[in-house]
């Protein structure tokens, strides 16, 4: 039987791609779709959600979550991924409604149904820390929690020092890592250089001739274009659908770790940052004084800090053909 996937996103267009991936996927079954806010209102990224759903022909339930972070002000990523989250082509509304259960709720009884289903967010964790803050025995029902987000070894993509989903809701990002969840980590860094879809690579996708391929592109085309201010680098950057590919195929991550990770919370100048305990300094005893309570856990997330890129991108053309 397919493995189930319950997938949690603030659909914009990275999402896009990565739902259309898992949609597409032959080993496994997208049980429900659940929106947060975070690149933009959680009403808009609901409609994203049902729209690249129906363009995949699927049927998979769509519920709506949390309007806003945990503890803050929600600061979308129009600037980057347009208004409407797909780059402002103007796509139809879609057909269906979003359930009317709230995404809470469902992750909790979709949790509960199906132990050992594959959790993958690709947004702020809102809806994950309220969802096990109200049921925390539910950690023992999720085979394998991917998540996008963190920039465990370089700079940030919102601030120097942090990814925009971790930095949305960092609250809800501390309580998610430190639930016990069996956390898989797929940082901003890894889609980025060879991982970014270069001018030729575009040009093949356009050689696909499927809608789904044509969409891909042209609802990353203000994505693009701020990719390449944000980074001098020409191209689409696609971290949700990295990340998604190695949810998939966990192969397709080609170095990893074990370490302790917690986000920070306190400071602006470093919220939202990943702290990666990657030499297992907090656990030495001359530091156990100075640490205690901060890094004082074992390991608790596999960090991924490489990809095979060349095939992260023939997962993506196949889910497009």
């Amino acid at each position: 039987m397919p493995e189930a996937i319950l997938i949690d996103t603030d659909t914009a267009s990275d999402d896009a791609v990565a739902l259309i991936m898992a949609l597409r996927s032959e080993g496994q079954r997208v049980i429900a779709i659940s929106t947060v806010a975070g690149n933009v209102s959680v009403q808009q990224a609901t409609r994203n959600a049902l729209y690249t759903t129906e363009l995949c022909g699927a049927s998979a339930p769509v519920y709506q979550g949390a309007e806003k972070p945990l503890a803050r002000s929600l600061a979308t990523a129009e600037w980057f991924h347009g208004r409407d989250g797909l780059g402002d082509h103007g796509y139809p509304p879609p057909r269906r409604s979003a359930e009317k259960q709230h995404a809470v709720e469902a992750i909790i009884s979709l949790v509960r149904s199906n132990p050992g289903l594959l959790l993958v967010t690709l947004g702020p964790l809102t809806n994950i820390a309220l969802a096990f803050a109200q049921a925390p025995d539910l950690v023992r029902n999720v085979g394998r929690c991917v998540i996008m987000g963190g920039a465990p070894c370089c700079e940030g993509n919102v601030t120097p020092a942090a990814e925009y989903n971790m930095w949305v809701d960092p609250e809800a990002a501390r309580m998610v890592f430190r639930s016990g969840l069996p956390i898989e980590l797929v940082g901003w860094q890894l889609c980025r250089g060879a991982a970014v879809l270069a001018p030729d690579d575009i040009q093949f996708i356009g050689t696909l001739g499927t809608e789904l391929a044509t969409f891909a592109v042209e609802c990353n085309s203000t994505a693009r274009k701020a990719y390449l201010t944000q980074t001098g680098e020409d191209g689409i950057s696609l971290p949700d659908p990295v990340a998604m590919s190695i949810a998939l195929d966990p192969s397709i991550g080609c170095e990893s770790s074990q370490h302790h990770v917690d986000i920070e919370t306190a400071t602006e100048l470093t919220r939202g940052m990943t702290v990666v305990d990657r030499l297992g300094v907090a656990a030495n005893e001359q530091n156990r004084a100075t640490w205690a309570g901060l890094l004082a856990g074992s390991a608790n997330a596999k960090v991924y800090w490489a990809i095979d890129a060349t095939r992260w991108k023939r997962a993506l053309y196949s889910a497009l053909r």
